[in-house]
């Protein structure tokens, strides 16, 4: 196969199945290449894939370019019968969808509208449940099973895996711990079977009408842990300080680029006249802030690098004036490192995982 983002990559389709649905072109697809992130569709293009961040062509026989008619038919056979998604689709000119190809693979799905067509980008999520070591977690990252209460958030660009670390954390409390544990997500994405904790999985639109109404009832659920794909807006912010304020220990992520950024972000999506009071409880239930990218290695694929920070450092600022700091489990004290990770020469500083899994 040529070298990644230089050729199009070759993949055989037997021309009757593919039209009988899109599932056979799916599985096509990921049997290119094993570290495909993302499948993409577009009217006037070939099939896409992206491979390590780099965006490759797939050359399927017979067929040069995507049709709008295309498009439409794997939308919609990926929407199926989700009622909610297609009028979110009608008015939003989006919508997000879960997809699955059993034994092989999940997807989160996002349809959107452009100059009038469909176009499709769906992301691969794969069936086994990540861990701490499949992704190369730090060890420091086990004290979140250890945690009873507060907030942690896991902070990074998009596409830098932190779906994958918050399922790799949930997983890990799901084996260690005798609790409950309810997820918020849009859409679910892992598959939590019940190992030591009992694990509810709640999916936008399929099993309730907003991730707020999702997390105000499972403050009456009992649960220990409560699991949140983002951190998107003010309404959700509240409900997760409230949440870890009563008592709950409270997962989520933000899309910022460092620990800062993740306390700047928080802070901000509340008013001026808010954000004094949003800040000070911040500081109080503020566990860690897990901040990771994606960086290239010499051979062309990426691995995830990892900062963990606890939430009471000084240099995240979250902690209010003549305030000492919280009790609690502990990395470190010490300030955010200062220092800049160069990517281009990573690969001769850090020790490399076995496998590294993140997309």
């Amino acid at each position: 196969m040529a070298a990644t983002g230089t050729a199009p990559i070759q993949v055989s389709l037997d021309p009757a199945a593919t039209a009988a649905g899109t599932d056979e072109l799916l599985t096509a697809m990921l049997r290119a290449n094993p570290r495909i992130s993302d499948l993409l569709f577009s009217p006037g293009r070939c099939l896409q894939v992206q491979i390590n961040g780099a965006l490759v062509a797939i050359d399927r026989p017979g067929i040069a370019q995507l049709t709008a008619d295309n498009t439409r038919r794997i939308a919609s056979q990926l929407i199926g019968t989700n009622k909610a998604a297609l009028a979110m689709l009608r008015e939003q000119g989006y919508c997000d969808v879960s997809y699955a190809l059993p034994g092989v693979a999940r997807f989160r799905v996002n349809v959107f509208i452009q100059r009038g067509s469909c176009a499709v980008v769906m992301r691969v999520i794969p069936t086994t449940i990540p861990d701490m070591n499949s992704i190369g977690a730090p060890t420091e990252l086990r004290e979140v099973s250890t945690l009873r209460d507060g907030l942690v958030i896991v902070a990074g660009p998009r596409g830098s895996g932190k779906s994958f670390t918050l399922a790799a954390l949930i997983n890990e409390i799901n084996e260690s711990t005798a609790c409950h544990i309810i997820t918020v997500e849009d859409p679910i994405e892992f598959l939590h079977t019940h190992k030591r904790a009992t694990v509810h999985q709640r999916e936008l639109h399929s099993d309730t009408p907003s991730v707020a109404h999702a997390m105000r009832a499972a403050l009456r659920q009992a649960p220990n842990v409560i699991a949140v794909g983002e951190l998107k807006d003010r309404e959700t912010m509240e409900l997760a300080l409230e949440a870890a304020e009563t008592g709950h220990l409270v997962l989520s992520t933000l899309t910022t680029m460092t620990p800062e950024k993740a306390v700047e972000r928080f802070v901000g999506a509340f008013s001026i006249a808010e954000q004094q009071n949003s800040r000070d409880r911040l500081a109080r239930m503020l566990r860690f802030i897990v901040c990771q990218r994606l960086v290239p290695w010499s051979d062309g694929e990426r691995t995830a690098v990892f900062e963990v920070v606890q939430g009471d450092a000084p240099a995240l600022g979250s902690q209010p004036e003549k305030t000492s700091a919280r009790g609690g489990a502990t990395i470190s004290d010490d300030p955010i490192p200062a220092h800049v990770v160069d990517a281009g020469s990573l690969s001769g500083k850090l020790p490399r995982p076995a496998k590294p899994r993140l997309r």
